[in-house]
């Protein structure tokens, strides 16, 4: 964008309103025209009272008969009136607004926008907006735009300021007219006039399709450039294939279904190719991704370097850890495992700092704790994250920048439509476990109210009785939080349901508030069996794995989505035995009903994810919307998901046929060096 200036420029902007702008990540005349409206005010000719009723906003013309009375109570300044407009008259009331004093005269009128409502036998409109027919007429036919705002900015302030930076704007087409033409897109020019003032809502939807093309194509392209750029990326760790590898393959008790051994051997291909490995490795809840990630590991470990195993939460971590722990002395591997998360105390983190650095830990497996500067590792070769979508993007490459041109691998069990997937991951090579292991029975599911409690009460107990393990999962973790009522909670429902079973079943509460080491010894007694019931949050979502836990029953369910629950019940059918999931409705609305029943009829995880996307449209379906992958201003990635496709086959053609580097590309690449941070940075590459 040509001519962009500091906000404080614009006439009307001093230093107080400027630093409001700045509240909201405005500092320039670009961050201005890029702050778009987030939605649309039509203003229709005025009408009777009684036909604004039942509408989110109307304006009716009305005569004031007396003058305003104004009172101020502690302080507030209130002012009431009465308008009518010759069929039916109005109650009007405004809050802290005296200059109105000496605007609103009786025996005048004027026209009053708001919302109208009718009670006590009356017309009601509170603090609505007042016109002349001049400033009315104006805007009359056109859609007035509504910003994000902050305390002290006014949609009018902010409107303002747009118009004189649209005044001063230039911008050079940056899209040549072949891709103008084959996706009917109007100009840059055009579209940022008119997404902020459109003359008609056709005019919005042309601006607005522009600004979502752009949004798409600049990142899908550098993201693109990125992966090629990462393809011949030579890493400083070359390996090689080592028979440690194949040995701990014939020495488990099971065999590696097709799928793993498929995904290892593109593992394997990608560590000893003398490139940068990139990749994600996507498979369904109970696939096996764990063992795929600890043989990388142990090649890593094997050509003397070092690995990193990023974990979501310091559960997860533990349970990573005691499990290379374990296979490290039952099948003698060469792995130095050491873990490291925030609940480590300050002597034991300088003492692994040191053998991180001098080399004598070659697995460090970990949280957050892992990209701390004071981490300086002798030789980081792979880097692991696991469940990535709960990491920001700068996080993975922080861990990653530690260990200079290291291997880089994601593992995520969230399955992720392709639309999404092109947006999260396009710069990495995608692997995906589509095959469970085949001793694997399927979980039951049923969907039931709140009147079968009783009746999954006598089940439990039946099967703790048979030996087996149980999760209860509750929405909240104390009562009264976030002010939400009828809502169960770990806390009472534990004690609750140590009185309601048999004394001998031992029930234990998991939860994230609980201290490190309280939440490490409640899950170690559960995985040795001590504890029968475990009533949890969804701390236990990610990874736990204790074959012998066969029964979950969640509590609220309706209250999770789709994808959480089908997470939740992965931690249960990871054995040979029958497993149950038991998931109970708070409410008997019809809806909630029929989007449980999706859990009812498939095990899935895409189909479930597909049903969900359905279901919740441009929701936050994982939770991965603030990942840094989906920061974008105007573009949804679910409600706009039929462009991405299209849009990633457009920038791999214009890519592979080397069209980026013709004449008339020549804007389109001026563009994406000056706002290469606005992407990614097409200046290193």
């Amino acid at each position: 964008m040509k001519y962009s200036q500091d906000i404080i420029k614009l006439k009307g902007i001093g230093e107080k309103t400027a630093k409001l702008f700045n509240r909201l990540g405005i500092y320039t005349t670009e961050d201005l025209l890029r702050h778009y409206p987030r939605s649309y005010q039509a203003f229709k000719p005025p009408v009777k009272i009684a036909e604004g009723i039942g509408e989110d906003v109307a304006t009716v013309e009305l005569f004031l008969p007396a003058a305003f009375k104004w009172k101020k109570v502690r302080n507030l300044t209130i002012g009431t009136g009465v308008g009518s407009d010759g069929t039916d008259n109005v109650s009007l009331t405004f809050f802290n607004m005296p200059y109105l004093k000496n605007k609103l005269t009786a025996g005048s009128s004027y026209l009053f926008r708001g919302k109208l409502k009718a009670g006590q036998g009356q017309y009601h409109m509170d603090q609505p907006k007042l016109f002349t027919w001049k400033e009315y007429e104006e805007r009359m036919g056109r859609l007035q735009p509504c910003y994000s705002l902050t305390a002290g900015l006014t949609d009018r302030t902010v409107a303002r300021a747009v118009e004189q930076a649209l005044n001063s704007f230039e911008e050079e087409e940056y899209l040549p007219e072949e891709i103008r033409e084959e996706y009917a897109l109007t100009g840059i020019a055009q579209a940022v006039w008119q997404i902020h003032f459109p003359k008609d809502y056709d005019s919005l939807l042309a601006a607005r399709k522009r600004l979502v093309f752009d949004e798409f194509f600049l990142f899908l392209l550098a993201v693109r450039k990125m992966k090629e750029y990462n393809e011949e990326l030579a890493t400083d760790y070359p390996m090689m294939e080592t028979a440690w590898t194949g040995r701990l393959l014939e020495m488990l008790p099971y065999k590696l279904t097709g799928a793993q051994k498929r995904v290892w051997e593109e593992l394997k291909a990608d560590l000893v190719n003398g490139r940068c490995m990139n990749r994600l490795v996507q498979g369904d809840v109970g696939s096996g991704k764990t063992i795929l990630a600890f043989l990388c590991l142990l090649l890593t470990v094997s050509n003397g370097c070092q690995g990193a195993l990023m974990a979501p939460t310091e559960l997860l971590a533990s349970q990573h850890f005691e499990q290379l722990c374990s296979m490290t002395e039952k099948y003698g591997l060469p792995f130095k495992p050491a873990l490291l998360t925030g609940s480590v105390g300050a002597a034991a983190k300088r003492k692994i700092y040191k053998q991180i650095e001098e080399g004598e830990v070659n697995v460090i497996i970990g949280t957050h704790a892992l990209i701390q500067e004071k981490v300086v590792y002798q030789k980081l070769a792979l880097v692991i994250t696991d469940e990535q979508h709960r990491f920001g993007v700068r996080q993975r490459e922080i861990l990653s920048e530690k260990g200079g041109k290291a291997h880089v691998l994601v593992m995520s069990a969230t399955p992720i439509p392709r639309t999404l997937a092109i947006i999260l991951y396009g710069d990495m090579h995608l692997s995906v476990v589509d095959e469970l292991p085949a001793n694997r029975v399927p979980v039951k599911n049923c969907v039931v109210g709140t009147s079968y409690r009783e009746k999954a009460y006598e089940f439990i107990t039946k099967q703790v009785r048979m030996g087996k393990q149980v999760y209860v999962i509750c929405p909240m973790v104390g009562a009264g939080e976030e002010g939400e009522d009828g809502l169960e909670n770990v806390v009472d429902y534990g004690e609750k349901l140590k009185n309601r079973l048999p004394a001998d079943i031992c029930v234990e509460i998991l939860h994230g508030k609980m201290r490190p080491g309280d939440k490490k010894r409640v899950m170690e007694a559960f995985g040795a069996g001590y504890v029968h019931v475990l009533v949890s949050t969804t701390v236990i979502e990610v990874g736990i794995n204790v074959p012998n836990a066969t029964v979950m029953m969640i509590e609220n369910a309706e209250r999770f989505g789709l994808a959480q629950l089908h997470q939740l019940r992965g931690r249960i059918g990871r054995g040979k035995d029958q497993s149950y999931c038991i998931f109970i409705s708070g409410t008997d609305k019809e809806e909630s009903m029929e989007r449980l029943k999706i859990l009812n009829r498939s095990n899935d995880g895409f189909y479930i994810a597909r049903e969900d996307l359905k279901l919740r449209g441009p929701g936050d379906l994982f939770g991965i919307r603030q990942s840094g992958a989906m920061e974008f201003r105007i573009a949804d990635i679910y409600q706009d998901a039929e462009l991405i496709p299209k849009i990633s086959i457009t920038v791999e053609h214009l890519l592979t046929q080397g069209r980026l580097e013709t004449e008339k590309y020549g804007p389109l690449r001026r563009y994406l060096n000056e706002n290469a941070g606005n992407y990614i940075d097409f200046r290193s590459i």
